[in-house]
Parts: C-alpha cells; sequence; structure tokens
C-alpha cells in the first residue's frame, strides 16, 4: 500500500480543507462533499486588467536628490520623495482572478445515510478521491486535471447500475462577473465574462458530459443526469490571454476530450503525470500505522510531540506535486497561491513577489527532478526584458532591464504600491536570472545556456550601471532595501531606504560572477569568443563591492551600516542570501561568516521569526547549508505544526503556497547539497531519521543520486554522471567507489579527509559503498 496518499475522514468545511490538482494551466480545489460536490476553478492567465506603461516619468528628476538625502543620513526625507517621485502611476499591478466554480448536486443521496466516508489525493497518480457506502450501494468520485488533454475530469461511479443522478451547474457565486451562461446541445454548458479593467482578458469555461446509462440533458445553464450508472464531466477554460474565441475553443475541446475513451485517458494522464513524480522517491521510515490515519489526526500528533518521518517524506512528495500541478512547460508560472485562488481580491494580488517568493516556488526544481517545470519561470524572464528595459531608462538612466518586488502577468516592472520597506527595491530581475543560471549548473545544458547568457547580461548591465560610489569609495546601491526590514539609526529614527544593503551586494556578486564564468564555460566547450569588454567591466565591479561584514553583535551584518534593528525577529532574513540560495558563505570555505550566519539565525528565531510559513522554510534551508541536522528538523516539525493547513498548504497565514516549495527544497538540502563544487551526502541528517533512502536527486555538475542509510551513516549511495569529467564527493564515513563488480580509483582531497573524486564517464552509475 502506498504512503503517499492523503487521507480524510469528512468532506472539506471550508477553502483551507480542499484538495488541489491541476495540470499546469487549470487548477481546481475538491472539497468532496456526498450530495452538495464543489469545485473551485481557475485558470492561470485570468487576471484583472491589461498591460500598461506605469513607469513614472519624473524618477530619473528625483533620484539624485534622493540618493543625496540617504548618503546625508535623511531617510525619512528621502521616503517621502521616493513615493511621489519612483511610485508607479497608477500604484498598483494587475491581480489574479478566480475562474469560479463548478456546482454538483447529486440526487437521491441522504448525507445522514452515508457510511465509510474517505476523501483522498493519490500523489503517486495526480488523482483526488471521494468514496462512500450509501443504502448499501458503494459510491466512487475520482477528480484530476490531465495535462496532455487540457482538462479538469470528473468520474462518478457506483457498483450499481442506475445509481447516479446529478445537476451542474457553473457560477462566480460572489464575484458575480459572468457575462453569459447557458447551455450548447444537449451535452455540455458554459459560462463567460471578462476580468475587467482596460484591456482585460475575456474567459470562458465549458463541462461537457458523457453517461453510460440513464438519460443526460441540457436545460437553461444546467447539466442534468438521471439514473445513469457512471459519468464523466469534462471541464475546459480559456481566455483571451492564449485563444482568439474562448467558448469556441472550449466547447470543442471539451467535447472531443469527452470522446475519448475513459480509460484511455486516464491512463495518458498517469503516465505523463509519472513521468515528472517518478522520478524521485523518499522513505524515511516511521511507524506503518500511521500512514493510514486522516492527515488532520496526523498534524495533530505532530504538534502533541509524536515522531512520523513518513509525514515528512509525504510532505515532501507533496511539494513536488504541487509544482507539477502550478507549472508545466506552457503554463505561466506558479504565482503566490501557486494556482489556486478564490478570492476575487486575493491576499497580495496572487501576483509574482520576486523579492523572495517566486524565486522559493523554484528551489524544488533542479534538486527535485523537476527542470521541466522551471521552464514557465524562464518565459517570465524573458518577458519581462522588454518592459525592464524601459523601466531601466526612464527611471534610472540605465542600461540593461530591472524589475522591482513585484510583477504580474503583463511582466510589469514599475514599482508596486507605496509600501517603503519593499516597494523601491529593483533587483528583482537580477535575482531571477540567477535561475537561469542554476538550470545550467544542474543540467549542464549549453544550448539552454548560451541562449540566457545575454539574458543575464542584461541584467547585470542594469546593476552596473546603477551601482553609486558610496563614501568609503566602494560600490552600492542606492536607494534600495532589506526586504522588508527597517533599522534604526543612532539618533533613534527610523529607516526603510539606504545604500548598500548586504543582500544587494551578495545578489550583485553571485550574478555578475554567473555571467563571467558562463562567458568562460562557452568559451572553452563552444569554442566561441567571449565577451572580453564585458568581463573586464564585471571584474572592475567585482573589486569594488563591499566586502561582508559582521556586525556587533556578531551576526551577519544586514545594512551597510552597523545598524540596529528595527524587528529583530523580522519574517524576512535577506542578509544570508550568501548562505542560501547563494553559495559564498560556507562552513569550509567562510567558517567566520558560517558563525556569524548563525548567531543571525539564533537572534532572529529568539525574537519571534520564523512566524510565516515561507520564512520558516527558508530558516530549514539555512540550517542545511550550516549543517546543522538537529535545527533543520525542529523547523521543519514547526513549520508542519505552526504553519501548514489540514490539506497541507503553507499557511503564511493566509494561504501561500512558497512555504510549500521551500519546505520541500529544504527536505532535500537536509540530505543532499552540491553547491560548494562537492557533492556532500547526508549533510544535514537528522537523529529523528535514523535510516532511510531517497532516489533520483540532481545536482550540480549533472549527476544523479541515491542514498541509502543506516543507524544515521551512509550505507551506500549511487552517483549517474550526465557528463564525462570528475566527481568530487563529501561523505562522513570511508567508502570505496566501484563501477559493477570493479572498483574506481579514488582519490583524497589534500585539505579534506572526507572529499575524495574520482573519474566518471556519462550514463555509467556508480556504486558508493560503506568499508
Amino acid at each position: 500500500m502506498s504512503r503517499l496518499v492523503m487521507k480524510y475522514d469528512r468532506p472539506a468545511a471550508e477553502w483551507n480543507e480542499a484538495l488541489p490538482i491541476g495540470n499546469g494551466r487549470m487548477g481546481a480545489m475538491v472539497f468532496g462533499h456526498p450530495v452538495s460536490e464543489r469545485l473551485q476553478l481557475n485558470e492561470d492567465s485570468l487576471w484583472y486588467g491589461g498591460p500598461r506603461d506605469r513607469n513614472n516619468p519624473d524618477a530619473a528628476k528625483v533620484l539624485p536628490e534622493i540618493r543625496r538625502l540617504i548618503f546625508e543620513g535623511k531617510p525619512r526625507e528621502a521616503e517621502r520623495l521616493a513615493v511621489t517621485g519612483l511610485s508607479g502611476i497608477p500604484e498598483t499591478q494587475r491581480h489574479y482572478e478566480p475562474l469560479g466554480q463548478l456546482l454538483l448536486h447529486f440526487e437521491g443521496i441522504d448525507p445522514d445515510a452515508v457510511e465509510q466516508y474517505q476523501r483522498s489525493l493519490d500523489l503517486e497518480r495526480a488523482v483526488a478521491s471521494v468514496e462512500f457506502l450509501h443504502r448499501g450501494v458503494r459510491h466512487r468520485r475520482e477528480y484530476y486535471a490531465s495535462c496532455p488533454d487540457q482538462a479538469i475530469i470528473v468520474r462518478a461511479t457506483a457498483d450499481r447500475p442506475g445509481q447516479i443522478s446529478l445537476t451542474a451547474r457553473l457560477e462566480r457565486a460572489r464575484w458575480r462577473y459572468v457575462d453569459a451562461t447557458g447551455r450548447s446541445g444537449t451535452d455540455a454548458i458554459y459560462m463567460t465574462g471578462a476580468s475587467g479593467g482596460a484591456e482585460g482578458v475575456s474567459f470562458a469555461a465549458a463541462v461537457t458530459a458523457r453517461t453510460e446509462g440513464g438519460s443526460l440533458d441540457a436545460i437553461g445553464e444546467h447539466l442534468v443526469v438521471e439514473h445513469a450508472d457512471s459519468v464523466t464531466l469534462v471541464i475546459s477554460a480559456a481566455t483571451s490571454f492564449r485563444e482568439k474565441e474562448p467558448l469556441a475553443h472550449c466547447l470543442a475541446h471539451a467535447r472531443t476530450v469527452c470522446a475519448a475513451p475513459d480509460d484511455e485517458r486516464y491512463a495518458r494522464h498517469v503516465r505523463d503525470y509519472r513521468e515528472l513524480f517518478g522520478r524521485v522517491s523518499l522513505a524515511l521510515g516511521g511507524d506503518e500505522e500511521r500512514s493510514v490515519l486522516p492527515v488532520p489526526e496526523r498534524l495533530e500528533r505532530l504538534r502533541k510531540g509524536e515522531e512520523d518521518p513518513a509525514l515528512a517524506a509525504l510532505y515532501f512528495q507533496y511539494g513536488r506535486y504541487l509544482l507539477i500541478a502550478s507549472s508545466r512547460p506552457g503554463s505561466l508560472p506558479a504565482n503566490l497561491q501557486g494556482i489556486w485562488n478564490d478570492h476575487f481580491l486575493p491576499p497580495w494580488d496572487s501576483k509574482y513577489t520576486i523579492n523572495i517568493n517566486a524565486q522559493m516556488n523554484y528551489w524544488p526544481a533542479e534538486s527535485c527532478a523537476l527542470p521541466e517545470c522551471h521552464e514557465p519561470l524562464f518565459d517570465l524572464i524573458e518577458r519581462l526584458r522588454e518592459p525592464g528595459r524601459r523601466t531601466a531608462r526612464v527611471m534610472y538612466g540605465c542600461r540593461g532591464f530591472a524589475a522591482h518586488h513585484n510583477t504580474d502577468i503583463w511582466a510589469d516592472t514599475a514599482p508596486q504600491d507605496t509600501y517603503i520597506p519593499a516597494s523601491y527595491w529593483p533587483l528583482g530581475a537580477a535575482w531571477l536570472c540567477l535561475h537561469l543560471w542554476e538550470h545550467y549548473r544542474f543540467t549542464q545544458d549549453l544550448p539552454f545556456l548560451e541562449r540566457s547568457l545575454e539574458t543575464m547580461k542584461e541584467a547585470a548591465r542594469f546593476v552596473m550601471d546603477y551601482l553609486v560610489e558610496g563614501p568609503s569609495g566602494e560600490l552600492v546601491t542606492c536607494p534600495s532595501v532589506s526586504p522588508e526590514n527597517s533599522y534604526v539609526l543612532p539618533n533613534g529614527e527610523t529607516g526603510v531606504l539606504c545604500a548598500g544593503p548586504t543582500m544587494d551586494t551578495q545578489i550583485i556578486r553571485a550574478l555578475l560572477g554567473a555571467c563571467v564564468e558562463a562567458e568562460r564555460v562557452l568559451s572553452d566547450r563552444t569554442g566561441k569568443a567571449s565577451d572580453e569588454a564585458f568581463i573586464r567591466e564585471a571584474e572592475l565591479v567585482l573589486k569594488r563591492l563591499p566586502k561582508e561584514k559582521i556586525g556587533k553583535l556578531g551576526t551577519i551584518q544586514e545594512w551597510y551600516e552597523d545598524y540596529d534593528e528595527a524587528e529583530p525577529g523580522h519574517r524576512h532574513i535577506s542578509h544570508l542570501f550568501a548562505l542560501h540560495p547563494g553559495d559564498q558563505i560556507t562552513p569550509r570555505r567562510t567558517p567566520e561568516l558560517a558563525q556569524a550566519a548563525r548567531r543571525t539565525l539564533e537572534r532572529r528565531l529568539s525574537h519571534g521569526g520564523g512566524h510565516t510559513g515561507w520564512s520558516r522554510a527558508w530558516i530549514i534551508n539555512f540550517w542545511a547549508r550550516l549543517e546543522d541536522g538537529e535545527q533543520a528538523y525542529d523547523n521543519l516539525v514547526a513549520l508542519l505544526c505552526k504553519s501548514t493547513l489540514p490539506n497541507l498548504l503553507d499557511n503564511h497565514p493566509p494561504f501561500q503556497i512558497d512555504g510549500n516549495f521551500g519546505g520541500t527544497a529544504g527536505i532535500a538540502e537536509m540530505l543532499l547539497q552540491s553547491h560548494d563544487g562537492v557533492i556532500h551526502l547526508l549533510p544535514a541528517l537528522p537523529k529523528a531519521w535514523p535510516a532511510g533512502e531517497v532516489a533520483g536527486l540532481r545536482t550540480r555538475g549533472g549527476y544523479e543520486v541515491d542514498i541509502r542509510w543506516a543507524e544515521g551513516v551512509l550505507v551506500e549511495a549511487w552517483i549517474t554522471p550526465r557528463c564525462d569529467g570528475t566527481c568530487t564527493f563529501r561523505v562522513s564515513r570511508d567508502v570505496e567507489v566501484r563501477l559493477g563488480d570493479r572498483e574506481v580509483a579514488v582519490r583524497r582531497d589534500a585539505r579534506y579527509a572526507d572529499v575524495m573524486s574520482f573519474e566518471a564517464q556519462a550514463g555509467l552509475r556508480y556504486c558508493l559503498k560503506a568499508k
């Protein structure tokens, strides 16, 4: 019996208990009620309004004065000027909208007569299901979002003929922004409307049905099924973002999908999904009996102090499931809620928050063997270039392209809101472009790097132009912020805008270093001439960037000056970017900085940090990079106990999906790391997981790794390289390397006794076995 099934013994009473399904473009939350079922629906391109140029034409005029005020220690005056002169016009970007919901009313079922009810989400098949007994008849309903068929499927069956009668209707409930509903023929209903706002997209949804036995008719805006043996419903949705005639497309597509044999359609869905999901497996041990308990009960037991390693494994795979469900090639990227949103005005607009949250969504993509799911983010980065060029030029007089702390479906790059702690931070594009470099580091895909390098360099040109010389002669960003924290000046005044926050310097160092290395890689491996002028410019800038500083409290200094923090327990820990997801701070290469990073985390946590789900997830990754398995595990437990909803979605609060993705990435970092030029096996294994195995994780350098351990130490591992070359690894015990029955020569590192290397050939599987 699979452990990868999320089980529930009652229907969802609210949205936060419903189960998500998705195919990248379409999503649904399944409530699972036996009588009055509800599927809350989303389509990823249904956003309010259309594209706009919001760049403030007065930004370049006020920029020198804002910089002067910041360097003179007058942040409040600078902030007042920034609100008027730097803010977007209008101040807000576009927001994501729900599509609506499909309401199903099942006739003839008395809710008081329902027995043996079970609702579940099978992560190995990407199928939600409801099963129950009603007066001797066993009913089963399955729900899945097919990527190959680009539709959501509902299949209702019973173990006796003629038992299924239902009515189906599409609506937008309290949102009410619907232009038309109705029927098409006798087998389909539809709903159409527009998102609103200037140039807003139009949308459509359609539902078609097919029955075995009984009767089917479309009456008004309802589908009506009576006394069927089984029913198949196909939901299709589209907007004018992709389709010229959304309604015609939906009706034709839904009918085509519905006409296919059920078993073939289902098999196609499962085969497509498993090709991605099945690449990684994880077993952490634990009590078999717990895997059959409802998820809310397992969470409650964890809160009471019981161990449940299998729940951590389930949570890890749930994160991979959610990424597959919300980000596929051709879809938009996973937004602040993935694709699942039931609010017409969602929290933080359910956009792409690019000062941490959108990036966190994609942390597990490479390490957890889902590089295809990364592609929608790359597409967004490319679409950001043109509007970002205008923002860089109009606002700052700079080359390249820039984006601030948010963007939307239209790749808007002007500042969002007038929230001073976040809005005027111009390094969103720079951070995003590091995802292009990470994809290459994991895949070793040279054609991808060739295509992406100019994008990376364009983001780099902006930051090189944006840097200004500070009073000490070093190059710093100004104005900027340390998202989304505030500092206290010696005179007691609180400030937000600043020059040279630590995270900015860390991101710039990482981006310029990546561009220079990419130039040299392409030159060495393809013979392409490198851009020497760019390399010289970047290297000169790198020499003038501020070095990492340890402040008076022994922590990594968050700002250029050693200010006090207004909120010592702040949710953002941006100045540890260099620890994770960056790699400038490591326990061995920079031990003093690693110790200061540890103190930074301890101080944040001692003052209440980690109180939001995504922040706690980031903290797991920090501790894993510091190779502290116990702290990483304690924070994973805290994430599950304090910031996880009954359906295992992350709770900011309210729901944000980044904590799920950050938590999954954190578990992977506890088991395998590769950021420091070495494949590190079991770098942060906690005592709570004494035995287990993981298969299919991926590392930088293009390796796939399987690991088995017992009594807290490695038993054996398998490494499969994508490319020929030297494989360097770190392990806590002595091992031999074998290829089949032949021992492979191993070299030991002169500096580190636990580091070894061997020459590997692409496609071969090497076994590391403990002696």
